[in-house]
């Protein structure tokens, strides 16, 4: 139980742990389950150059959906608000910041992606709030140690895999697997 009046902080963390998380749940939930489900989403990786298309499909729903639900729960808050930068700045580079800010434009902007990335950051440097169980257990961790931790887990992790597995512009055709 919270015995002191909850602070302008605690309310605003709520409030974003609430939206962001259940945002990645719904943008995990649909890689699985909606439209083309997890193979229409290893294809579309695929065509955007990260490769092998299933591994990262299956990666980043696991990601997204993990994140939510402790961003919901308020449970390892920099950790989660890491799996939020980590797949939203691989989805920045490989996908929208060629197709210019708006994300009306065609093939969508990159308005989106960035606000929610920005939005990771601030979360990991705002803390969990005392409405989360990172409170309840005495783990809660914001301002620089956990903007650190988005730091080098989310932005590393996306430079990472964008240096290892992203190939923008080459097809099947170019990869070098077609028969002499």
């Amino acid at each position: 139980m919270i015995s002191a009046p909850l602070t302008n902080v605690d309310i605003a963390a709520l409030l974003i742990r609430l939206v962001v998380g259940g945002t990645m749940l719904a943008h995990g939930w649909n890689h699985a389950f909606g439209g083309g489900r997890l193979s229409g989403t290893a294809s579309w990786f695929d065509s955007i150059g990260i490769r092998p298309g299933r591994v990262h499909a299956l990666l980043a729903t696991l990601t997204e959906l993990g994140a939510g639900a402790l961003l919901v729960l308020g449970l390892l808050t920099p950790l989660a608000a890491a799996g939020v930068v980590g797949t939203m700045l691989v989805a920045l580079i490989a996908n929208h910041l060629r197709n210019g800010f708006f994300i009306f434009r065609p093939g969508e902007g990159y308005e989106y992606v960035l606000m929610i990335t920005v939005v990771g950051f601030a979360l990991a440097a705002l803390g969990p709030g005392r409405w989360s169980l990172d409170h309840a257990l005495g783990i809660a961790v914001g301002g620089v140690p956990g903007l650190l931790v988005a730091l080098v887990a989310g932005g590393g992790g996306a430079a990472l895999l964008l240096a290892t597995c992203w190939r923008p512009g080459r097809t099947e055709a170019s990869s070098g697997d077609e028969p002499a």
